[in-house]
């Protein structure tokens, strides 16, 4: 029976089978290093968190699992649609203007989850389902260096079927008549068992055993906790439908300026509606009469037998545009209103003497930006990277784990200031964030962009609310309300240059476009036939398209980076970049 359970040594050992987990084991897999991996679940299980970007292609195919994505049968998503308060229309981001194959996915979790951990365990990485990790224990020389993990293992009612892992199961010599060492028809017992590792990966999400438990070091954000209410539709209309829009999700900001709202097509015929609420707005709403459902009589067809569905339905009439898309005959899946409290938080350390903490068991950002699983494979590649370099000698242990913090914190950063951007302009007003970002994390996701906000100011100033708040600015842009026939009316113009509208380029200051744009020469040529019909007016408008889809490309600038997988190659942090090949996956000291 011994080799039904998980082994009492293994190499890498990671805890918790989500995106990061799953991704981290059949990296490490495929580099020919012996993983196992622990999970509490039986998958398929529900996750919330449907909509992905489009670096996950870069990802997969790194693990050698873009085809099993392609070939799923998951929405393909072009683009996502926002819509802002202050706008008249929505801002759509085209994924595929880059390319045909740009495109993400929306996923239901339970499946694409599945899909990564059976993916994993046909790279050759041990996995062990209905495997609660109790506790970890530290070096008696290191305490600071975890060396086990206690576990408990729920086998599967007896007879078991074979198991898709581990490959060198028991389970499958197994008659499915009679299991040896039970007694026919006994109710198999949990058994508990001690695992020794090199490394531990901490992928346990929310739940972050190493930070929660052990390091204590998790700092939620002030400005950023919110509550968040969802359920799943049929029978809705879609945004884009008929267009190269069609499998795109809506996000929309609330009326009240309490938050925002998400419409998510799926593949299995429902459609995920969310609101995410500021957390006391949403207690306050909470005390007072309930208003009325937007969708007036046809409430009725909804089983409103909880306070929580009569006020998720209630809070959708603050999101117009996602009660249109639902249509008078959507119908609320039954008993399908979840809520859960979304807080987002991070930590100053995702790594130590062997271990390596990933995805939301380190770091979790509002889904505003839909960058929850990008930032798990980020996480989960740099672990692996790391990891590799350590044992492969490429660094230290000390330098792999700093790399690995560095990389985290980078990331989580910039994707952090554009989600709070956002916040600025769904709640129409300024927070004070400063306590909410680390400078050092600032200096480094936000290196390319301090000379553009800072000007001519003294570059060796500590980061203030006052810098901070432009940033926000800046990267607000990243939503206006252009369209892609807009985009490409003024790249066919060639009033613009080039390389302005490329995404991939260098920030440019803001002030070079305002200043072209009122002089009328340099960025777009002043053409003394271009009053038409419409009046005089023709010049400004166009000056003021033109403005909107600079700036916006210039936000764009400030996460494409992260889009690409190659960026962890070129992006030098403490002197190293990722050496990004299969077989040979470390790091290696940068050249630049």
């Amino acid at each position: 029976m011994s080799s039904s359970l998980p082994p009492q040594h293994t190499q890498v050992l990671i805890i918790g089978g989500g995106p990061a987990g799953s991704y981290a084991a059949a990296a490490l897999a495929r580099e020919g290093i012996n993983v196992t991996l622990l999970e509490s679940s039986k998958f398929p299980r529900y996750h919330v968190g449907e909509s992905l970007i489009p670096s996950i292609r870069h990802y997969l195919r790194f693990i050698g699992a873009e085809e099993k994505m392609i070939n799923y049968g998951f929405i393909r998503k072009p683009g996502s649609a926002i819509k802002f308060n202050q706008f008249k229309r929505e801002g759509y981001t085209d994924f595929v203007a880059l390319g045909h194959n740009n495109n993400a996915w929306n996923v239901v979790r339970s499946e694409f989850d599945h899909m990564l951990l059976n993916h994993a365990r046909s790279t050759g990485a041990s996995v062990y389902e209905q495997t609660k990790v109790e506790s970890i224990s530290f070096s008696a020389a290191d305490p600071s260096r975890p060396v086990s993990v206690s576990w408990t293992h729920t086998p599967p009612p007896c007879p078991p079927s074979p198991p898709a892992s581990p490959t060198n199961s028991a389970f499958s010599k197994f008659d499915s008549s009679h299991t040896p060492g039970y007694p026919a028809s006994s109710v198999a017992k949990p058994q508990q068992g001690t695992t020794t590792f090199t490394h531990l990966i901490d992928a346990t999400g929310r739940a972050g055993i190493m930070s929660t438990r052990y390091l204590k070091n998790r700092h939620f954000n002030a400005s950023l906790k919110n509550i968040a209410v969802w359920g799943y539709w049929r029978n809705v209309g879609n945004y884009g439908s008929g267009s190269p829009r069609h499998g795109s999700p809506w996000f929309e900001a609330l009326t009240d300026e309490s938050g925002w709202a998400w419409f998510i097509p799926l593949h299995n015929g429902t459609t995920s509606v969310g609101v995410v609420m500021n957390e006391k707005k949403y207690k306050a709403k909470c005390l007072l009469p309930l208003p009325p459902s937007p969708f007036g009589d046809s409430t009725a067809q909804y089983s409103v037998d909880s306070t929580m569905v009569s006020r998720y339905l209630s809070n959708l009439s603050f999101a117009p545009g996602v009660v249109k898309l639902i249509t008078r005959v959507g119908v609320l899946d039954e008993k399908s209103v979840k809520s859960a409290s979304d807080f987002s938080y991070s930590s100053p350390s995702y790594a130590g003497n062997g271990y390596r903490i990933v995805g939301d068991a380190g770091a979790f950002i509002d889904p505003f930006f839909s960058s929850g699983v990008h930032l798990a494979m980020t996480s989960a590649l740099s672990a692996t990277a790391t990891i590799c370099a350590s044992l492969r000698n490429h660094c230290s242990e000390g330098q792999a784990a700093n790399w690995h913090t560095r990389r985290v914190s980078t990331s989580y950063t910039r994707f952090q200031v554009v989600v709070l951007s956002a916040y600025k302009q769904i709640r129409s007003q300024s927070d004070d964030i400063l306590s909410d970002i680390d400078e050092d994390n600032y200096d480094r996701a936000f290196s390319f962009l301090r000379p553009v906000i800072q000007g001519a100011s003294d570059m060796g100033a500590r980061l203030s609310e006052t810098e901070l708040q432009k940033s926000l600015d800046f990267c607000v842009n990243l939503f206006n309300p252009t369209s892609p026939e807009q985009h490409e009316s003024i790249s066919r113009s060639g009033d613009v240059a080039p390389e302005l509208l490329d995404v991939a380029g260098p920030v440019v200051n803001p002030a070079f476009f305002e200043t072209t744009l009122n002089v009328g020469h340099g960025l777009t040529r002043k053409r003394s036939d271009s009053v038409d019909d419409r009046g005089n007016s023709s010049d400004s408008e166009k000056a003021h398209e033109t403005r909107m889809v600079l700036n916006k490309i210039n936000a764009r600038r400030v996460v494409h980076p992260e889009y690409a997988i190659n960026n962890l190659e070129q992006e030098t942090l403490e002197g190293y970049v990722v050496k990004l090949e299969k077989g040979k996956l470390g790091l290696v000291k940068s050249t630049s």
